[in-house]
């Protein structure tokens, strides 16, 4: 139980008391002083509650305000390290680009297109007349070997 509690209920009744004894004009002056104690008691709680009611919402800006800060921090670097892995996937790209380009070209100044001139007529084609028959073929007789050299 609270200690001010009967203290406060004994010294409202002698107040009560004590206005009820008064003359008129007195009671007039003690009620008047009494609303004006209980109205600055409650402005004063008021205000201090208010004023802790700030404290503690300019508290609870400032936490929310560094954590918005390190959350922006944390995003610009992980905005920054996928920009610096895609630039370096698109510069492996683009040398893989190059170098095939580099392939294709080379590739295509090998290769000569053949023109009408180029290409074989109909006389130039072999007959069946143009084939060896088999005594031209050469037979183990005819190849040179080391002996022959020799003498």
């Amino acid at each position: 139980m609270d200690k001010g509690k009967p203290i406060k209920k004994a010294a409202g009744k002698l107040a009560k008391k004590a206005v009820e004894h008064s003359p008129e004009p007195v009671k007039e002056k003690v009620k008047d002083t009494v609303k004006e104690k209980a109205k600055e008691k409650m402005v004063g709680g008021l205000q201090d509650k208010a004023d802790e009611a700030a404290e503690k919402l300019d508290t609870a800006k400032n936490e929310n305000a560094d954590k918005v800060h390190g959350k922006a921090e944390e995003a610009k670097e992980k905005a920054q390290d996928v920009l610096l892995s895609v630039g370096d996937k698109l510069g492996k790209v683009k040398e893989a680009g190059e170098e095939f380009q580099k392939k294709i070209s080379s590739d295509e100044k090998n290769k000569k297109v053949k023109g009408v001139q180029n290409l074989k007529s109909i006389s130039n084609l072999k007959s069946y007349r143009d084939i060896k028959g088999y005594n031209d073929v050469k037979s183990s007789n005819n190849i040179k070997n080391y002996s022959d050299k020799s003498s």
